[in-house]
């Protein structure tokens, strides 16, 4: 009977104990256990200018939180190099190492319905970014979410850009009289919804301002500085007297069309316009060597869409006050910025 008395005793002490435990650990949240977020963070091809400055905001707005917060942030950024099977592989990474959120830079934009699947089978939420999933894969559930510029308005205001510098002197862009601008396109990629969109409606814009266009011929370029510079030479062959615009769907591409002008030593002022506002392009711009760029507010880009993730990985929601299309589209504003009249050849040398 002892014993039983011994033994009832020293288990209320224990459950009271653990009962105080519990109270004061509820009151003091300074005891909990240290707190981490985990973001997976998946790119269509890293060594993208625009996407790896992207990346960069994403990883300082990380450390920035981390400091302010004291909540360990771990971000997992992976290569897909272009290739779809590698990009799905990554997801499945991403969820066996319990990432609270996952941003996907989609290689194929049509694919998405993987990467859905799986996300959703463990209740992962996914912000995709940069290249836009159909709209029948983001409407499937209510914590997939899409941050990106919109291409309508970048064609557009490139259109209006162009437009505007035609208007203020005609000569800059009509270089032999004729009355007509005789153009060539770099479109970034076959088939992606972002170049088809900037190439019609930077084209449509400039008709519709009332300036006679010639197009001479276009090319895909995949986005890049070196295969945009190959198509560029291509052209000059073929049309050395003609060419008077390069349309661009992004300044890496119009880079390298500069480099081409700059290399061949071509003094006909050809006007370049470009997509994004990288540093890159807006010195470009800066310098004379292009005429302008759509700049894309990678700030608020970046920072909007760290902010989703931090909240969807903390409370399942994203915040209040940003305003999202259709409750999942956040669309990234966007500027023109262009040179000061300047009727004289570039500069010689080449843009780095």
């Amino acid at each position: 009977m002892k014993r039983y008395r011994y033994g009832l005793f020293f288990l209320t002490v224990i459950l009271g104990a653990f009962a105080l435990y519990r109270c004061f650990a509820d009151r003091c949240p300074d005891h909990k256990e240290p707190e981490s977020v985990r973001i997976g963070i998946t790119l269509y091809r890293d060594d993208d200018t625009f996407i790896n400055s992207i990346c960069r905001i994403l990883e300082t707005e990380a450390k920035k939180y981390e400091k302010t917060e004291g909540i360990r942030m771990i971000l997992d950024v992976m290569d897909a190099k272009e290739d779809q099977n590698t990009q799905n592989s990554q997801v499945d990474r991403f969820l066996a190492l319990g990432c609270d959120v996952i941003c996907v830079n989609m290689v194929d934009r049509s694919a998405a319905s993987v990467i859905i699947d799986k996300a959703m089978d463990r209740e992962v939420p996914v912000i995709f970014f940069n290249r836009e999933p159909v709209s029948e894969d983001l409407n499937r559930w209510e914590k997939l979410f899409y941050v990106g510029a919109n291409p309508k308005e970048e064609g557009v205001c490139q259109g209006n850009m162009i437009a505007d510098a035609y208007d203020a002197c005609p000569e800059i862009l009509d270089l032999n009289g004729d009355g007509k601008v005789s153009y060539v396109i770099l479109e970034g990629e076959r088939g992606h919804q972002d170049s088809l969109m900037r190439t019609e409606w930077a084209v449509q814009t400039l008709k519709n301002r009332g300036v006679d266009l010639e197009k001479l011929t276009g090319g895909i370029a995949n986005w890049q500085r070196s295969q945009a510079d190959a198509l560029m030479g291509q052209w000059l062959e073929k049309f050395p007297e003609q060419i008077e615009l390069v349309l661009s769907n992004n300044d890496d591409m119009a880079l390298g069309a500069i480099d081409t002008l700059r290399r061949l030593g071509i003094i006909r002022p050809v006007c370049v316009a470009g997509i994004d506002g990288t540093p890159a392009g807006l010195d470009a711009v800066e310098s004379g060597l292009m005429l302008g760029t759509v700049v894309i507010d990678r700030e608020t880009y970046g920072k909007t869409m760290m902010r989703m993730a931090l909240s969807l990985a903390e409370t399942g929601r994203t915040p209040e006050d940003i305003s999202l299309e259709r409750g999942a589209y956040f669309r990234c504003p966007s500027y023109p910025e262009i040179r000061k009249r300047k009727d004289e050849a570039p500069e010689t040398g080449k843009i780095e």
